[in-house]
């Protein structure tokens, strides 16, 4: 599969610029002071679905072509990707296959409903989405877009690292957190693609640390029963998104628990925002290293705000 470049991140941004939020980048005196640094929040929680998942669901759709998009796309996701696909299909008035696990949480189901998703339910378990999903690209010819395993998809995770940058030029240090590694993949092009000497540094929770595994044993090493409240991080990296950071990113450092919900918890507290644990990991990881970031320029992407309200973690 062909890496996706700067370049062809530059024109993602032009494709769906009018479709997107260009979101905010916040900043907080009061968090500045408690982690000795000075942070630059790039807020894709305030983004359409409440993640940043939607810069490249846009992305996908947009370069499909019109017979393609009359047979529809399709996917398997219990997440921000299943929303953010549903949304980007309905604005161009293509139909929206998803594969959910039958044990999603109920506030996702109903936003994919929302948004035009048509919902299949499976088993939860990997073989019985990949199966479920099979059956149905096979009866409808939809167009199966994985959520990080795609280069347009990751074509639009990076443009909120390019936003980001065009407005704060003088940034030395960019952390992302990981999951799939879409949003770090296209983060850590565009940042050594504009700046070589911009630091990337992924973000992970200790409690689902395969990423990390992989990158410091050079070899691919899957996910194996993560359990993390940052749910939005469960996933392991592909070959895809393992070669691109393996490349660009220079570090990826983990938390624990405790620092990911004291990170949420501050955000909600000073800076009036919801985020969603997973963007939190981000900040912990600047909390929990405040030497290494001392009185460094830092931006960290909150890759979304999609809480269960009824699983709050304080």
């Amino acid at each position: 599969m062909i890496q996706p470049n700067l370049k062809e991140i530059k024109n993602a941004h032009l494709r769906i610029a009018s479709y997107i939020n260009k979101t905010p980048v916040l900043t907080s005196s009061n968090i500045n002071e408690i982690a000795g640094c000075n942070l630059f929040f790039k807020c894709e929680n305030l983004q359409k679905v409440g993640a940043f998942k939607y810069r490249g669901a846009s992305n996908a759709i947009l370069k499909l072509s019109k017979a393609e998009l009359e047979k529809g796309v399709a996917t398997h996701s219990s997440g921000n990707h299943a929303a953010a696909l549903s949304l980007a299909a309905k604005k161009q008035n293509a139909k929206a296959y998803i594969v959910m696990p039958n044990n999603a949480p109920k506030s996702k189901i109903e936003a994919v409903k929302s948004y035009g998703g048509i919902i299949t339910f499976c088993e939860p378990t990997l073989v019985a989405r990949e199966s479920t999903l099979k059956a149905i690209v096979e009866e409808t010819g939809a167009i199966f877009i994985h959520p990080f395993d795609n280069p347009n998809i990751i074509e639009g995770q990076g443009t909120a690292c390019l936003e980001l940058l065009n407005e704060h030029k003088n940034l030395e240090i960019i952390i992302a957190p990981v999951g799939g590694g879409g949003l770090l993949s296209g983060t850590s092009i565009v940042a050594k693609g504009i700046d070589k000497n911009i630091k990337v540094i992924a973000a992970e929770p200790k409690n689902a640390d395969d990423a990390y595994k992989s990158f410091y044993q050079n070899k691919f090493i899957e996910s194996i029963n993560p359990n993390t409240i940052a749910d939005g991080l469960l996933t392991s990296l592909s070959e895809l998104t393992f070669s691109i950071i393996k490349k660009n990113v220079d570090e990826i450092i983990t938390v624990s628990e405790e620092a990911i919900i004291f990170a949420m918890k501050l955000v909600w507290q000073r800076m009036k925002i919801i985020i969603e644990p997973s963007s939190a990991v981000a900040l912990a990881v600047v909390l929990s290293n405040k030497e290494k970031f001392k009185n460094k320029s830092v931006g960290i992407i909150f890759s979304g705000g999609n809480v269960d309200f009824d699983k709050l973690p304080f």
